[in-house]
């Protein structure tokens, strides 16, 4: 495996086999994609079959048919395998993508609820099995921190571009740091609260992830209008 580590954004955002489909991608690039894919999943699986701290590397790894190492090389800690992803770059270019009149935050609006439409197919599933573990496992909250100021760049040179602003403006910092941080609770209340909160039953069975993305696409939409109306409490 080549050791340069591919570019990765962090979660929350997007799907990631879309990506691997782009004409503009070069073979070397889409088999990047393809081995980090591989991992992830290998390890979704296995952390749902055995829990996140009861599944060392090595075992994801195998599971993988890769070495070690090469999960290293994409995955700087076993934390990134959750948090990583190509998620915030397809946003980015989804915002860049809506009409240039097109105030902003519609902009974010329609990227963000996209990604989790019907088209996103199995990608969705993935991605709300990751924002669960993200909800349950300390370790992943503490490191989503520093993931956070990663899409919070992206964001910011895709939104400062329609205003015609600098990516370290200040009203464009700040504008993004709101959002981001009204989404994860949007998302974390949506994920104690939601259907997926309670245990399945025979009379209630577990929710789709049609009906999570639904809910989660909801509690999106209710924090962009909550932003937009000035925080009326």
């Amino acid at each position: 495996m080549p050791e340069d580590t591919p570019p990765a954004s962090r979660t929350g955002h997007g799907p990631t086999s879309r990506s691997d489909h782009e004409p503009g991608r070069g073979l070397r690039e889409r088999k990047k994609i393809k081995t980090r894919q591989a991992i992830r999943r290998a390890a979704l699986r296995l952390f749902a079959e055995q829990g996140y701290e009861a599944t060392p590397v090595d075992r994801i790894a195998r599971a993988a048919d890769v070495s070690t190492s090469t999960i290293f090389r994409y995955f700087p800690a076993k934390e990134d395998i959750v948090l990583t992803d190509e998620y915030d770059a397809l946003m980015a270019e989804a915002i860049r993508d809506r009409p240039l009149d097109e105030p902003p935050a519609v902009s974010l609006r329609h990227a963000l609820v996209g990604l989790l439409g019907p088209s996103a197919g199995e990608e969705r599933e993935e991605l709300l099995a990751r924002l669960r573990l993200i909800r349950e496992v300390p370790a992943l909250r503490a490191r989503m921190s520093g993931c956070l100021a990663d899409s919070g760049g992206l964001l910011r040179e895709a939104l400062a571009e329609r205003g015609g602003r600098a990516p370290d403006d200040f009203e464009v910092r700040i504008a993004v740091g709101a959002v981001l941080g009204a989404l994860r609770e949007a998302v974390f209340h949506c994920l104690d609260h939601g259907p997926t909160a309670t245990a399945a039953t025979a009379t209630t069975p577990t929710p789709t992830a049609t009906t999570c993305a639904e809910n989660m696409a909801t509690a999106i939409n209710r924090t962009l209008d909550l932003l937009a109306r000035g925080l009326p409490l």
